[in-house]
């Protein structure tokens, strides 16, 4: 029997966001020219705030915007390691990678559960050592090019505790893994801390930090 941890990523183990600083760093190194359409990413970020779309809406129409309506897995590849890389260097938690080592040594499945696109959060996670990453997949076509559409569901929220959930269960762990404990930043990820044996609130924000105090649940600063 496995015990696990399951770590959110952005602002839980990275400091910052990472889904427009990959895209920006991708138009940046690709097609500089891209960047003239900010204007319309900021568009439809407000769209987004105004509840016009939803945020799987918005990360394809960005996807779109600032890398192209697809890209082919050699061209994507560079983009992916030089921008992990620079996340590793200057966008990971001192107490995140401490949190990391220690789950390791306790012999824990380190599972990385993010919202983010697995087209990058699996190279970051691969630098950090897990075992096993749940996010947001990219529709591939038969062409081996990668669209700038998501496959099934934004793993946000509720959708990604769904997710880990069908994870559990591909990976055969249903009613066989041990003890599990959860990190996360951000109250959208209420689902899951419920879920989890040892939830974990780490540099929560306000309403995270007022969810955690209600509920028992342990609170970490990473740095």
């Amino acid at each position: 029997m496995s015990d696990l941890a399951v770590y959110d990523m952005d602002r839980t183990l990275t400091r910052h966001a990472t889904y427009t600083p990959f895209l920006l760093h991708c138009a940046l190194r690709r097609a500089p020219w891209r960047l003239l359409l900010l204007p319309v990413v900021a568009a439809s970020m407000l769209a987004y705030v105004a509840k016009i779309i939803d945020r799987g809406r918005l990360k394809e129409i960005n996807h779109r915007l600032l890398l192209g309506r697809w890209i082919h897995p050699k061209d994507l590849k560079p983009l992916v390691d030089s921008f992990a890389d620079a996340t590793i260097a200057g966008n990971i938690r001192p107490g995140a990678l401490k949190a990391v080592a220690r789950d390791k040594a306790q012999g824990r499945r380190l599972v990385l559960a993010t919202a983010s696109y697995r087209l990058y959060a699996d190279a970051i996670a691969e630098r950090l050592g897990f075992d096993d990453v749940i996010g947001t997949g990219s529709v591939i076509g038969l062409d081996e090019r990668v669209r700038s559409r998501i496959l099934g569901e934004n793993a946000y929220g509720e959708a990604k505790l769904r997710m880990i959930a069908e994870w559990v269960e591909k990976s055969g762990l249903t009613g066989k893994h041990g003890h599990v404990r959860f990190y996360s930043d951000h109250a959208s990820d209420q689902p899951a801390f419920e879920w989890a044996d040892e939830p974990v609130a780490v540099n929560p924000h306000a309403r995270l930090a007022r969810l955690a105090k209600a509920r028992g649940w342990a609170v970490e600063d990473w740095g």
